[in-house]
Parts: C-alpha cells; structure tokens; sequence
C-alpha cells in the first residue's frame, strides 16, 4: 500500500498504460480527488481510490489504466 502523504498536489496521474489520467487536487482520506479543470475529466472534480496507486515518484503511477480508471472513477458530490 502506498503512503497517502506521498501524493501531494498538482502531481501528473498516470493510468498503467502510461496515459495522462489526470492531476491531484487533494488527497481525501483513502481518496484522490482530481483536478477539475483538467482537459481529460472535464470540469467536475473526480475521485479515485489510493487503493488504485501503484508507487509514486514524480508521478502518481495507477495500476489501472487511463480508459479504466475513467469508466470507474466517482464524481465529487458538491454540498
């Protein structure tokens, strides 16, 4: 499992495939919420679990691809 702290804002996510998924906002809890004005998610905040981190360098790298990571990712609900 990967430590949470390491995933740190604005850091590229990349699905398996080695594709742009997407860029940490904020880590919340046992989720990454993305960017949402990346031009891959659109204009919605998506989450993806930590559980789908595969290791962290300069990069959060998946162990998901990009097309996976998209058909399964949550949108943040706004309160």
């Amino acid at each position: 499992m990967v430590d949470p702290t390491q995933i740190r804002e604005h850091l590229e996510v990349v699905g398996s495939d080695g594709e742009h998924v997407g860029r940490v906002d904020h880590v919340i809890g046992d989720r990454i919420e993305l960017a949402r004005l990346d031009l891959v998610g659109g204009f919605k905040h998506h989450m993806i679990p930590v559980s789908w981190v595969h290791h962290v360098d300069g990069h959060v790298h998946l162990n998901v691809t990009k097309d996976e990571a998209k058909a399964r990712w949550t949108e943040k609900h706004q309160a």
